[in-house]
């Protein structure tokens, strides 16, 4: 297992914590626009932290549920891993 999480992985997560589905490349594409856009909400986002905790076993900073878009959401869950790991 690796300590980055890729955009691929975010649109598993999405899938099946927020149930919703999003294609990795759209998201890739889209990093700038907000989880709205792709109909995230705070809740789904919520959702997404707890499973990465539970998959690394380590908090995600209190931050990552307030991302605004997938970039900064990415950047922050993975500047933890590193830094944890």
């Amino acid at each position: 297992m690796s300590d980055r999480i890729t955009v691929e992985e975010l649109s598993e997560l999405m899938k099946k914590a927020a149930g919703v589905t999003v294609p990795a490349e759209d998201l890739r594409q889209q990093q700038d626009s907000g989880f709205d856009t792709f109909g995230v909400d705070s809740l789904g986002l919520l959702g997404i932290v707890g499973e990465l905790e539970n998959r690394y076993g380590t908090p995600m900073p209190p931050d990552a549920e307030r991302s605004k878009t997938p970039r900064q959401f990415l950047e922050l869950v993975n500047s933890a891993l590193l830094a944890g790991a």
